[in-house]
């Protein structure tokens, strides 16, 4: 089974930090895991407003942590933003959105802290 990590679950295990659950490190550990493209948008947007400090250089940190860790990245394609304009306006954070629209066609759970995936019928691992 595969799964997409949201922004912060793939940050924190990365960074080994305790913010994640038990089971979103076992999932993590044992299954096939997606990083969207979303996620890195998100994390170059962050670091360059100064929310966020990455241990390493943007371009070299996150490619390097990707394979490290044996995670695939997932591109976004058109039905993945076309799959955005169906979605009720449960939350207004683009990046979950497309994170919700992702998961859903793709078929597979995000594993993330944010209850607000349920409300668009994802499976959400935490």
């Amino acid at each position: 089974m595969a799964v997409l990590l949201d922004t912060h679950a793939f940050l924190w295990w990365c960074n080994d930090a305790r913010d994640l659950s038990k089971k979103a490190r076992k999932i993590i550990a044992g299954e096939d895991c997606l990083v969207s493209l979303a996620s890195m948008w998100e994390i170059a947007i962050k670091a360059s407003q100064g929310k966020l400090k990455l241990p390493g250089r943007f371009d070299r940190y996150l490619p390097e942590q990707i394979a490290l860790n044996g995670f695939t990245q997932l591109e976004i394609g058109f039905r993945h933003v076309a799959g955005c304009s169906d979605l009720p306006w449960h939350h207004r954070d683009p990046f979950d959105r497309l994170l919700a629209a992702q998961a859903l066609e793709e078929d597979v759970a995000v594993v993330s802290r944010d209850l607000v995936f349920e409300q668009y019928g994802v499976r959400r691992v935490w």
